[in-house]
């Protein structure tokens, strides 16, 4: 059997944008990740990262407009919090419309919502991943 890929862990995720502007707001002023150097590449974007994970938007105005409802089983970035309950307060504050999605089995709160180009966001308090 051949092996798998040596891999160690995820380091970025890629997201089209639109609206570069509001989307760099979004994941630093909502998410709180900071911007970082970005190579002079060939087309406009930001990298940005919370110290664990890095979020590198790119440009691209073929992007169709954002709408619909807010799906839980479209793709999606899952973030873990300690503290869901702020997670609602605050999106409040934000002004950004979310919904929330509790599990029958495991009664974990899962709060879903979009950033500005309606891209889904998760985040949730998950139980102790299990091998």
């Amino acid at each position: 059997m051949t092996a798998p890929l040596p891999i160690r862990s995820l380091h970025h995720v890629a997201r089209r944008t639109k609206q570069l502007e509001a989307s760099l707001a979004f994941y630093r002023d909502v998410l709180g990740f900071r911007q970082i150097p970005r190579p002079a590449l060939s087309f406009p974007g930001a990298w940005l990262y919370d110290g664990s994970l890095q979020i590198h938007l790119i440009y691209d105005d073929s992007i169709g407009e954002p709408g619909g409802p807010i799906r839980t089983r479209d793709d999606h970035l899952a973030f873990y919090s300690d503290d869901v309950a702020a997670v609602e307060r605050l999106l409040g504050e934000h002004g950004i419309a979310f919904r929330v999605n509790i599990q029958d089995d495991s009664g974990i709160r899962q709060i879903f919502f979009r950033d500005p180009d309606g891209h889904h966001v998760e985040v949730a308090n998950y139980p102790p991943t299990r091998e």
